[in-house]
């Protein structure tokens, strides 16, 4: 698995090898320095604040095209829809019509010119069952060997548990696919199950933990730190693992 840091300011980016930038963050930018990296279509702020996105999937392509050349852009992640029971509390929606929109946005990106950059779609839902009705809605649209992005487990790092059922519901219907998680903790990444599904994953606990403990959650340098203990942090894997 490799592990993309989640920084708050693009200009950190600089330091590390693979880094998970915000469109937000951007586009009041002209020019950053960055090695591999991906750029994350904001939906957490934007749907658990405002409910909805404010820019349209033309108007993410436009930032897409714009920052393709900077760096080695690997990927853009859909505009997705998070499911977790507070999320759809505020929509007003049900987690279906969450997959919905989820879906139309990214046939709406896809459409787009993304200057060659990939488009990562994202796989929502919050019961593992969801998740699995979810790859059936995309159908053709994931070819083998997509990579594709796990949605709504970021809240579940505390029970690992519930994130390997949903990562396990994911491989029985498409074991080809590469899996992103997003937002996963040390709790979570410790676990051997988990490690062992994903192709990928970002976080940005670090800064949680660094304000947590009283230090600045601003600073790069207590990123790096998070990024060696992940790299280096014992995995739990279980006996029975096949």
């Amino acid at each position: 698995m490799r592990f993309f840091v989640g920084l708050h300011q693009p200009s950190d980016a600089r330091h590390f090898d693979a880094a998970f930038v915000s469109v937000n963050r951007l586009r009041q930018r002209r020019s950053f320095v960055v090695r591999d990296w991906i750029m994350d279509s904001g939906a957490f702020t934007e749907i658990s604040t405002h409910g909805a996105y404010r820019t349209t999937p033309a108007e993410y392509a436009a930032e897409i095209r714009r920052w393709a050349g900077t760096g080695r852009l690997l990927a853009a992640v859909a505009q997705d829809y998070m499911c977790e029971p507070w999320i759809v509390a505020k929509t007003g929606l049900t987690v279906a019509e969450h997959q919905r929109l989820t879906i139309e946005r990214y046939d709406d990106l896809a459409a787009c010119d993304t200057g060659g950059v990939y488009v990562m779609p994202v796989l929502q839902g919050f019961a593992s069952g969801d998740y699995a009705a979810h790859l059936l809605a995309y159908g053709e649209r994931l070819p083998l060997g997509a990579w594709v992005g796990v949605g709504s487990v970021c809240k579940r790092n505390g029970d690992p548990r519930a994130i390997e059922d949903v990562l396990d519901a994911i491989r029985a219907e498409r074991p080809d696919l590469r899996l992103h998680g997003f937002g996963l903790k040390t709790t979570a990444l410790g676990s051997g199950r988990v490690l062992r599904q994903l192709h990928t994953a970002d976080s940005m606990a670090w800064s949680f933990h660094a304000r947590k403990n009283g230090r600045n959650a601003n600073d790069w340098r207590e990123a790096a730190r998070w990024v060696e203990r992940v790299e280096r942090q014992p995995v739990q894997w279980p006996l029975n693992l096949p």
